[in-house]
């Protein structure tokens, strides 16, 4: 059973429909964390990246309406599977309107940032590397990641740890090879012992970040530690 005192942005969404403004509010908060994996979908079906990005702010204007809303499920669990098969139902429904107007007229475009000097744009997709489905999740997977790496560089650098933090940052995705903490040691002239206490807890601060992004997309705590193995599994290459 879902915890009653866990409440997320996903959460209210349920239990409103969207038929107050709080939920299509938090509506808004969870689909601004999913503008890449939505435009990384698009572009494996094979549309051009402008075309991509202005079919993705038409898709979010039409899931922020109240039709789009009406038919959700109270026992969706993620907020990543109903997305992507909202999205797949918008396209079914694009591709059966004859008389289309051209797409991008008349678009209602929500206010979600490209990228910066501290925030990453959408990272290029292979047309001939993943299927649609497989390329929204790795985006998904993706920009967690960097918020998450984001927070966990606040957090040591307001402990005074940012130094500690570049030294141990390669180490995070557990790919390091043999022996590099070893050759870390020995550059830094710290103890080697004492490194591998700090990137132990480095990795642990790091896994807790993420799942704190996680959880706000899901409707139960149990379902947060699915939705970590399912962004490990996105990044992995068939």
């Amino acid at each position: 059973m879902s915890d009653p005192f866990f409440t997320t942005p996903w959460t209210r969404v349920i239990a409103a429909k969207g038929e107050t403004e709080e939920a299509r509010m938090a509506l808004s908060e969870l689909c601004e964390a999913y503008y890449a994996p939505v435009v990384g979908f698009l572009r494996k079906e094979g549309r051009r990246d402008d075309e991509a990005r202005d079919l993705a702010h038409e898709f979010f204007a039409w899931l922020l309406s109240r039709d789009a809303l009406a038919s959700l499920e109270r026992d969706r669990a993620r907020f990543r599977s109903y997305l992507l098969g909202a999205l797949k139902n918008f396209l079914s429904h694009q591709r059966e309107k004859a008389a289309a107007q051209k797409r991008g007229s008349q678009v209602t475009h929500l206010p979600i940032e490209g990228a910066t000097d501290t925030r990453p744009g959408l990272d290029p997709a292979d047309p001939l590397g993943l299927p649609p489905d497989r390329e929204f999740d790795r985006q998904w997977a993706l920009h967690l990641i960097h918020e998450a790496m984001s927070a966990l560089k606040t957090e040591w650098t307001a402990a005074g740890k940012e130094e500690e933090f570049q030294h141990l940052r390669p180490f995070l995705d557990g790919n390091s090879a043999r022996g590099e903490l070893t050759s870390l040691a020995a550059r830094t002239g710290l103890n080697e012992n004492t490194l591998r206490s700090q990137l132990h807890r480095l990795r642990r601060a790091f896994r807790r970040h993420l799942k704190a992004r996680i959880a706000p997309t899901v409707s139960s705590p149990r379902d947060t530690s699915s939705e970590l193995h399912t962004l490990i599994d996105s990044l992995r290459p068939d």
